[in-house]
């Protein structure tokens, strides 16, 4: 392959990646927005307001999302497996919630995506595999040792937000009528109730939670900017990296 062609195969990736990032980001955008419209109205015989709000919003992030994903396919663009799987547990998860008109299901999500993919990241890695590496290796030539590095700091990140995102919902969401039990595991007790000092279920700001998925997105680009010095002091040039692996 030419030096030209490898040039735009890279360029072609990388705008891949960037309408990907898109594909996460405006999704997300338009809960917020939907959700702050909607919980400030009273519509359609009360099917529409400040109760029901996060079911519309959550439905139109599934709706955008599946939209991305099938644009996508249609495109013959590759697609990860980390984002389909991690798209079908918000698809699963948020179609449950409106299905059974049950917010729990709603606020668990980002917990669950969360963790998946730092699974999918640190179980590879057990059979010396590294999913990032897969993922990114056609927009940077990194060597293994920084690649493991980065794979490491992103499966750890995923698992802070999953944490973070617990933190969130169990403290701005209002406590709920009976305990919340999952798949036969207790997940919340109902009402207010304590746990490591901290004072869970006695707020009913669930705004507060919906709208830090912003606050998230934000968390997720520094932290990403916060890496990029350290891909760059190992990034390799193209004629070393073939120098290396002739």
């Amino acid at each position: 392959m030419t030096d030209s062609a490898k040039q735009e195969n890279g360029l072609g990736t990388a705008a891949g990646k960037a309408n990907q990032i898109w594909g996460d980001f405006i999704p997300v955008i338009a809960f917020v927005l939907v959700y702050n419209v909607f919980r400030r109205v009273d519509l359609m015989d009360g099917l529409i307001n400040k109760d029901t709000a996060i079911f519309w919003a959550t439905g139109v992030l599934l709706a955008l999302m599946l939209g991305f994903l099938a644009m996508q396919l249609i495109r013959r663009e590759r697609v990860s497996q980390m984002m389909v799987f991690s798209s079908a547990i918000v698809g699963g998860f948020g179609l449950i919630g409106i299905l059974l008109q049950e917010k729990a299901f709603i606020y668990v999500k980002p917990t669950i995506q969360q963790l998946f993919m730092s699974g999918m990241i640190f179980v590879p890695m057990l059979f010396g595999k590294n999913l990032w590496k897969s993922l990114f290796s056609k927009v940077f030539d990194l060597p293994d040792f920084a690649w493991r590095t980065l794979a490491i700091r992103w499966g750890l990140f995923f698992i802070a937000m999953a944490i973070w995102n617990e933190y969130l919902w169990r403290t701005y969401a209002p406590g709920f009528d009976a305990p919340l039990v999952m798949a036969g595991i207790p997940v919340a007790p109902a009402g207010t109730y304590d746990f490591l000092g901290l004072t869970f279920g006695a707020k009913d700001a669930e705004d507060v939670w919906a709208n830090w998925k912003l606050g998230n997105m934000v968390i997720v680009l520094v932290f990403g900017a916060l890496n990029t010095p350290y891909t760059l002091k190992h990034l390799r040039e193209p004629a070393s990296g073939e120098a290396a692996s002739a």
